[in-house]
Formats: C-alpha cells, structure tokens, sequence
C-alpha cells in the first residue's frame, strides 16, 4: 500500500468522522433522524463563497459558518425538530421535508451550478515518502485535536454528565434540576454546528452545488449503521471500515465500485448486527 493511499484513507476517514458526530448527537443522545444533516454540511461548505461575495477577509468564513449554520439550526429546532424528539420515523419524514426546504432556498440564492472555493493552505509537504497537500495534513491534525478535547469534555464537564442522565431517563433528569428542553436545544445545535463546520472545511476540496448533502448524509448513516450508536468507539468503528473501505475499494477500482462496496457492506450489517459492532449499553 503506498504513502499516498494510507494518507488519502486518513483523510477520508477524518472528514467522514467530523461529518458523522454531529448525526451521532442528534440521532443517538436525541433519537432525532435528521435527514437535513447533509444540507447543514452543505451551508458550511457555502460558507466560503458567502464570505468572498461580502468582500469579507478569508478567516471570516469561520463566523459566516457557525453564523449562518447555528441560525439555521435554530430555526429548525424551534419551529420543527423539538416536537418530535424520542420518535425517530416521524422525524426522519419531518427533516426530508426540511432539507428539500433548505436546499431550494439555497439554489435560489447561488442557483445549481458548481462553486469553488480557493485552496486557503496551498502547497505539499513530505510525509511518510510522500509529497502531499498541506492543507489536508493540517486539517487531519486539526480534527483529532477536536475529538480528543471532545472525548476529555464529555466525559469530565458537568454537561456531559447531565447529557448522559437526560439519555438515560429524562423524567428523572428533569426531577434533578435539569433543563432538558435546553439541553436538547444545544446538542442539536452543536450537532448541525459540528456538520457545518465538516462543510467548510471539504470546500476547497471538493465542488460545492446545491445537491452535495446526500452524499455525506447517506455515508454518515451508513457509518453509525456499522459501527452502533452511544460511543465514541462506535463511531471511529463506523467511520474507519466505511471511509477507508470506500477510499481503498475506489482507489484501486474507481469510485462506484466503492460507493457499491459500502451499500452491499451497511446491507450486511443492517441483516447480521443491526445494532452495530460497537453498541454501549
């Protein structure tokens, strides 16, 4: 296997892994199917054309991101999703409906044709005997720094812990004290936060239109659907088999052969462990 493979399955793992947190929150601590999470991805990955039409400096896409995502977010929460947490199929028809919303209100701003977006970090360094692009190197190192101060904060914070007793008993939780209407609200939205910011960052990677949602909404799935839900040890299962299994198959192949091989592997799952390899209790 050459450097260049191992570096580009690292790269598809890491941004799949980024993607996939944020429908971890909100399907696995609020039982939400959000089938819009992919149209949040997609207004991150705006972002950048956002700010460059402002006339805005570079570095502002970051507010432009979490602004025009959080709001969003928000919105939805307030006028839709919270009336439908702990009932995931009437959620899943809900969020469809608000994604195809979304998604024309975003081709009647920018209509349907492509985007691109500069490359913010250009240029190669050498790694591992390989000539690779800075930027992705840059990216990776950025994503594991987020998901081990993720993992310290939930599991030490005091919200981690009033999380966790909303998941496990929500009655119960609210007879302490705890304000899980609140708390609901800020998962979902730090949820959708984390998706817009996965968005902004594959930007200067990737063509940006109207449609790239359903790509990463239909991996992130499959990802949770192989590695279980409630973990952080599930989802690196998830998203380690099904972007370096898609990464490798279309490398060597090409890309439908890919897309092929994680349906016929989440088909699997889905028939043989439904609940995942990796499904805390």
């Amino acid at each position: 296997m050459s450097s260049v493979l191992i570096l580009n399955i690292a790269w598809q793992v890491s941004v799949l892994a980024i993607i996939t947190i944020g429908l971890a929150i909100v399907f696995g601590q609020l039982r939400i199917m959000n089938m819009a999470h992919g149209e949040l991805v997609m207004i991150g990955a705006y972002a950048p054309v956002m700010t460059a039409s402002l006339g805005l400096p570079g570095p502002a896409q970051v507010i432009v991101c979490l602004l025009t995502v959080g709001v969003t977010a928000y919105l939805m929460e307030r006028l839709v999703i919270r009336h439908f947490y702990g009932r995931p199929f009437d959620s899943l028809l809900a969020t469809w409906g608000l994604s195809i919303l979304v998604r024309e209100v975003v081709e009647l701003v920018f209509g349907r044709g492509y985007q691109s977006v500069p490359q913010p970090l250009p240029g190669t360094v050498s790694v591992i005997g390989a000539d690779y692009p800075l930027y992705r190197l840059v990216v990776m190192v950025g994503i594991a720094a987020f998901f081990v101060g993720l993992f310290l904060w939930y599991r030490k914070s005091r919200i981690g812990t009033e999380i966790k007793a909303m998941v496990e008993n929500p009655k119960l939780a609210e007879a302490c004290g705890i304000n899980t209407r609140r708390l609901s609200s800020g998962c979902f939205v730090f949820g959708a936060l984390t998706a817009g910011l996965a968005g902004m960052i594959l930007a200067p990677t990737i063509r940006v239109e109207p449609m790239m949602g359903l790509d990463y909404l239909i991996r992130s799935f499959f990802s949770l659907v192989v590695g279980g839900l409630g973990s952080f040890e599930g989802l690196f299962i998830g998203v380690g088999l099904i972007g370096g299994s898609q990464s490798l198959v279309g490398s060597l192949l090409n890309q439908t052969y890919g897309y092929l091989f994680i349906l016929v592997l989440s088909i699997i799952f889905l028939w043989l462990k439904p609940n995942g390899i990796y499904r805390k209790s």
